[in-house]
């Protein structure tokens, strides 16, 4: 690939595991649910699966966001960032490799043995999102060391190019030629989850063999302590900066809209009744369109700049939310994921890079984007967890509304309710990427970076 050639063999080696850990994005965040579901089906309490996968979501994302300023202090001593990021990768690998054993696990003969099973994913499905999301930390913190800040928007939004590209693209399309050649659902899940282990591996390596960390200090006696302590200093440095402190706080809100998507949508279409096939082709249209899309961001971030292009996207995922609550039928949800394919990976990939540019100490990097992720996980502990209360709120009241019960409706009547109920939960992500978009657009400074101030 010819646009290949202008990035260097760091940045190439850096940009993989982008192409790595989108095998988890796809696999594990999309296809695990709608297994979860059918596992959830014959379990005690039915109703609404879509809440407990919310909080399960919720759960990591708190786990990750409460250590994410500590972890990101601790990959700022030399030497020690690539050693974290391998220890968080193998964690996630091993997570997923134990979830290709569930579905060969029995979860039908008793509500109680799907309650076992259930339980597992769980704790695996929580595992592998920690792994997943803070080796991130230290993959992000590693753009400072792999190119510099006038090259950033372009190899962060390749990036996450070549993520839907690969990762996100081969493993999904591989599950879906099992499944229409025949190999039974449940073969093709042990498989997948399998295939994603060993692909997030394999594609690490060149970033473990040929990227190298070059800012942070060299590790003394006290270091640990002293920068744990720091983390209050870093909280109070990044309050006094004005720029910063509304940039993430924007960020907060408008991702909230992003990951939430991602981690609900098969879901959200599942208990709207949705085929679960038809859906996977529409993700895979997703991961096949994420390279243009991405590529048409970073051409138009060079000409318009990436702040203009983010508010793009976050324009964008309002009108998502909204076009989420009318949807109904397969094709819409097609149509959702052109939407998603169209912003997706560029809104992602340049307010990271609009991050790193606005970090003051690159000796600190690791500690400020342990920030930055704190920032980004918590606001995907509000999304879920709001359209999981929405979503089982809604699913309550209209079970009143007929003199029902999870126990005493039949499981038509639970799969209705959810069909009704699920709606008012998407709908709800409006409110949070709503305020950061009022953030984004009316409160964020004009001057962001730090060479634009001290110009």
């Amino acid at each position: 690939m010819k646009f290949l050639k202008q990035f260097t063999k760091q940045e190439l080696s850096w940009m993989m595991y982008d192409w790595a850990n989108s095998a988890h994005s796809v696999i594990v965040v999309t296809l695990l649910p709608i297994f979860f579901d059918t596992v959830a089906s014959y379990t005690a309490d039915s109703v609404s699966s879509i809440s407990t996968w919310g909080y399960a979501t919720s759960i990591a994302m708190a786990i990750v966001a409460l250590a994410a300023p500590f972890l990101g202090v601790f990959g700022d001593i030399r030497g020690m960032r690539k050693k974290l990021f391998t220890f968080f990768v193998v964690l996630g690998v091993v997570s997923v490799a134990g979830l290709a054993f569930t579905p060969g696990m029995d979860f039908t003969s008793s509500t109680a043995a799907a309650g076992r099973v259930s339980a597992l994913i769980l704790v695996l499905y929580i595992l592998s999102v920690i792994g997943f999301d803070a080796s991130c930390i230290y993959y992000d913190a590693f753009l400072t060391d792999v190119t510099t800040e006038d090259r950033m928007d372009q190899v962060s939004t390749m990036g996450y190019g070549l993520g839907y590209i690969g990762g996100s693209t081969i493993p999904l399309l591989i599950f879906l030629v099992m499944n229409l050649v025949g190999v039974p659902m449940l073969t093709c899940l042990s498989v997948i989850f399998a295939l994603t282990a060993v692909w997030w591996l394999g594609f690490s390596m060149p970033l473990l063999k040929n990227c190298e960390q070059k800012t942070g200090k060299p590790y003394a006696k006290g270091d640990v302590g002293r920068s744990i302590a720091s983390v209050g200093l870093t909280i109070k440095e990044i309050g006094q900066d004005k720029p910063m402190l509304v940039y993430l706080l924007a960020y907060f809100f408008y991702i909230d809209g992003v990951h939430t998507i991602i981690a609900m949508s098969t879901t959200y279409g599942t208990n709207l009744g949705l085929d679960s096939t038809g859906m996977m082709l529409a993700l895979l249209l997703v991961q096949v369109l994420g390279l243009p899309f991405c590529l048409l961001y970073m051409k138009l971030s060079a000409r318009f700049g990436a702040r203009a292009m983010v508010g793009v996207g976050i324009c964008v995922y309002l009108f998502i939310c909204v076009f989420g609550y009318f949807m109904r039928d397969l094709w819409q949800f097609w149509v959702l994921a052109v939407l998603c394919a169209t912003s997706q990976g560029g809104i992602q990939a340049l307010s990271r890079s609009m991050f790193g540019k606005l970090i003051p100490d690159k000796d600190r990097v690791g500690e400020f984007f342990g920030f930055f992720d704190i920032f980004g996980k918590f606001s995907s502990i509000i999304g879920p967890t709001l359209v999981g209360l929405v979503s089982s709120f809604m699913a309550q009241k209209m079970l009143a509304e007929q003199g029902l019960t999870a126990a005493t409706a039949t499981p038509e009547q639970i799969d209705a309710i959810n069909a009704a109920s699920s709606p008012f939960g998407i709908l709800s992500i409006i409110l949070v990427i709503g305020v950061g978009a009022a953030l984004y657009f009316f409160v964020l400074p004009r001057t962001l970076t730090v060479s634009e101030r001290n110009i």
